[in-house]
């Protein structure tokens, strides 16, 4: 499988908005914009429409940057998921049941992160007591048991 360019509209402009958003040349070009708003407010005798320009244009700005950011983020976090369950696939020894584990509910989460915490309290006192903590430890609570009928 190789990956393909995004062949989507909203993908391809959401990446470059976000893209060109983050420059410093952008930055400075709305500086910019808010220094010469502020400069030209004695000229508009500080006025309502004065004020109302520029609450207006940051707020539809805001608005709709929180939609493309959020895209990238999305399709960012998703890539890097995807990095992280192949990583788990072709590392020996690593517990594949740790793949997609974005897709389960809290709970669940919070209890293979109490394994996970267990076993670095295990590993530090091993440490203190000049034990390695190389290798993979068992983690079968992690893997659901069949529920008794």
């Amino acid at each position: 499988m190789t990956p393909a360019k995004s062949n989507s509209w909203f993908t391809r402009f959401a990446k470059g908005t976000a893209y060109a958003t983050g420059r410093p040349a952008t930055f400075a070009i709305a500086l910019s914009v808010v220094v010469v708003w502020a400069v030209t407010g004695p000229l508009f005798h500080w006025s309502d429409t004065w004020q109302l320009v520029i609450n207006t244009g940051t707020t539809i700005v805001t608005f709709l940057m929180v939609f493309l950011i959020q895209s990238t983020q999305n399709r960012d976090s998703e890539a890097v998921q995807i990095k992280l369950d192949e990583l788990l696939r072709v590392t020996p020894g690593a517990h594949n049941v740790l793949m997609n584990l974005e897709e389960l509910e809290e709970t669940e989460l919070e209890r293979i992160r109490a394994v996970y915490v267990k076993l670095a309290e295990k590993a530090r006192r091993g440490i203190d007591d000049g034990i390695s903590d190389d290798g993979v430890p068992d983690i079968d609570d992690l893997v659901e048991k069949p529920k008794p009928k």
